[in-house]
């Protein structure tokens, strides 16, 4: 074999593996007990493309993970203290699930948009009204 074939062929593991190791990465988020698909983008960034991710329920936050990236780390966290939902409506974009919405929240000062099936949005809602005392507010 040339040197430009192992070379190919080189790489061509290691995509291999990358692909594989980011397809773990994703199997083991996705089946975390408390876990739920779950689509952000910037609120009034209507021409922002929307970025996927798996969001987990932790003590007092919410983590969230890219679908798309290789990091155990979570993209973003955001505490339970925090996170207001301000609104949600129906999600009509074009590779909506019938049963998804868009669901609006505000964390401290930064407006945010979430995409989630219905399930997941009464689950949120509950586990926000269901902080703990001191923490009253009323969900939309």
């Amino acid at each position: 074999m040339t040197l430009p074939a192992w070379i190919a062929l080189g790489l061509l593991l290691a995509a291999l593996v990358v692909a594989g190791l980011g397809a773990l990465r994703l199997r083991a988020l996705s089946r975390r007990v408390g876990s739920f698909e779950c689509g952000l983008r910037t609120a009034g960034a209507e021409s922002a493309s929307w970025t996927l991710g798996i969001a987990h329920y932790g003590v007092g936050r919410i983590d969230w993970w890219r679908s798309w990236s290789l990091s155990w780390r979570p993209g973003r966290t955001w505490s339970r203290h925090d996170l207001v939902i301000v609104g949600r409506e129906p999600f009509g974009g074009a590779d909506a699930r019938p049963d998804s919405y868009l669901v609006r929240c505000r964390y401290r000062e930064q407006e945010l948009e979430l995409t989630m099936a219905r399930a997941a949005y009464e689950g949120l809602a509950s586990w926000l009204e269901a902080a703990p005392p001191g923490r009253r507010d009323v969900v939309v």
